[in-house]
């Protein structure tokens, strides 16, 4: 806005030179043309970023009179132009509204030292140039307005845009941590507690030992096309058993790997949406490798309650319980984290010589 209004100072003034040019009695207009000009290309820039009522009307006040002088003496297009400008650098000020006003309405009176027959026509037009220019450096401020807040916008949301990567990626990250832990995780104590079993019988009976080494075997085989499955396809969906017959699969492991457990199934059963069933099995995942690494129990349980309005898996065992209470380790905190997000919760007792009791319930 700033060089248009300066093009246009230059512009009117060499408009005015050009026309004063060989006539002695308009010669007065290309001085006054000048301090006019003088004025508003030192000075305009300076009131502007001052920003103070005074020293705008003290602007317009010193030039409105050094146009009309200039209008008297050459009654031509860069007068005009002049009345034009000043106009504008009101809009651009940011003068009052009544005050602007009252700059366009004088603008006519330019004229009165002009024959009557033509003042209406000769003042109408020169109250409409003024006001077209006023109109047309509003819209263009407006504009640059607009184009700032747009930017702004556009820079907040870029922001927001990283953040949500960012949390996205943390999000992605503790469900990979989560996934690792449970499935790979589980799988490898699995094998590891089969290893010990086997060793722990092999001097006695290298059959029992053989069989449990070959479970162990299959175990490591599926965690490795777990493994592969999920870098070569993350995106992919995986067919998955019904929960009761995946919790039964898991009962069957810790029976074999030495802690006799039993499945109990209460109420109706229904299709499970993904995230709730994989967050249940999880939590039976967990509660039964605690129950085979820690408890030191000779029986453990796992139940599955389908209620009214939520789903219910509990993991109890008669262990040693906890001393101090229960100790909450990354898995746990992952099925806390897995509860939270599907609006469920997650709770577990241990007491001593008690056992421990790990319930998560879930809509569903």
């Amino acid at each position: 806005m700033q060089r248009a209004l300066a093009a246009l100072t230059a512009g009117a003034y060499l408009t005015i030179v050009v026309g004063c040019l060989g006539d002695p009695e308009r010669v007065p207009a290309i001085a006054y043309g000048a301090v006019f000009a003088a004025i508003s290309l030192l000075l305009f820039d300076r009131v502007q970023r001052r920003g103070h009522i005074a020293w705008s009307l003290a602007y317009v006040a010193v030039q409105l009179p050094l146009a009309f002088v200039t209008f008297t003496y050459d009654a031509g297009v860069g007068s005009t132009l002049l009345l034009v400008l000043l106009v504008s650098q009101c809009v651009v000020l940011r003068l009052p509204v009544p005050v602007t006003a009252v700059v366009i309405a004088t603008t006519p009176f330019v004229h009165l030292g002009m024959p009557v027959h033509t003042l209406p026509r000769e003042g109408l037009g020169t109250l409409m140039s003024v006001l077209f220019g006023a109109v047309i450096t509003e819209l263009l401020l407006r504009e640059q307005q607009t184009r700032r807040e747009l930017a702004q916008t556009h820079e907040r949301l870029r922001d927001y845009a990283a953040q949500a990567e960012r949390l996205a990626t943390a999000q992605e990250r503790n469900r990979v941590a989560r996934d690792i832990h449970d499935g790979l995780g589980h799988s490898l104590t699995v094998v590891q507690m089969q290893v010990k079993a086997a060793r722990a019988v092999l001097p006695t009976d290298p059959g029992k030992a053989d069989d449990v080494l070959a479970k162990a075997q299959e175990q490591a085989e599926t965690a490795l096309a777990d493994v592969r499955r999920s870098v070569s396809a993350l995106r992919e969906p995986r067919s998955t058993p019904p929960l009761p017959e995946a919790l039964r699969a898991l009962a069957e492991e810790t029976a074999a790997a030495g802690v006799p457990t039993g499945l109990t199934v209460s109420g109706d059963e229904r299709p499970l949406p993904d995230e709730a069933r994989e967050a249940l099995y999880r939590a039976a995942q967990e509660g039964l490798t605690n129950v085979r690494k820690h408890s030191r129990a000779t029986r453990a349980g796992l139940v599955l309650e389908f209620a009214d309005d939520v789903v219910r898996v509990e993991v109890h065992d008669d262990g040693v319980g906890a001393a101090t209470g229960p100790v909450e380790g990354f898995g746990l905190v992952g099925l806390r984290e897995r509860a939270a997000q599907l609006g469920g919760r997650l709770t577990l007792d241990a007491a001593p010589d008690e056992g421990c009791t790990l319930t998560m319930e879930v809509p569903g």
